[in-house]
């Protein structure tokens, strides 16, 4: 079983930027794959970036690609988002997920969720 915590949401101005956190526990996060979902009011989840366990190159959703870094730090267990030149677009609740297949899913561990808000 894995516990994942996001933190670091909050909000940010257009243009701003934002490092979300996302802590994990219960077990060692060396053999997932990690990524990054959001989800908007009044619309679906969708996948904002991953990164595998064994490898490459990490994947982004086109609309934050040159925005957004995933990166992960597997000694202190825990996966990050790095997100630069919001747009006010970019609010929505973010949540981070592990798995054991590639970068886009399906995962099947799930945080609570931690709110970004990019104001105009």
């Amino acid at each position: 079983q894995v516990q994942l915590v996001e933190s670091g949401g909050g909000l940010v101005q257009a243009g701003g930027s934002l490092r979300l956190s996302c802590a994990a526990s219960g077990r060692t996060l060396s053999s997932y794959t990690m990524g990054w979902f959001r989800q908007a009011p009044g619309k679906e989840r969708e996948f904002v970036a991953g990164i595998t366990w064994f490898g490459g190159s990490p994947d982004s959703a086109d609309s934050v690609k040159g925005r957004f870094t995933i990166s992960r730090d597997n000694a202190k267990n825990t996966v990050y988002l790095q997100m630069n030149s919001l747009k006010p677009e970019d609010t929505a609740v973010y949540y981070c997920a592990a798995g054991r297949s590639n970068s886009r899913g399906p995962y099947g561990y799930w945080g609570q969720g931690t709110q970004v808000t990019v104001s105009s």
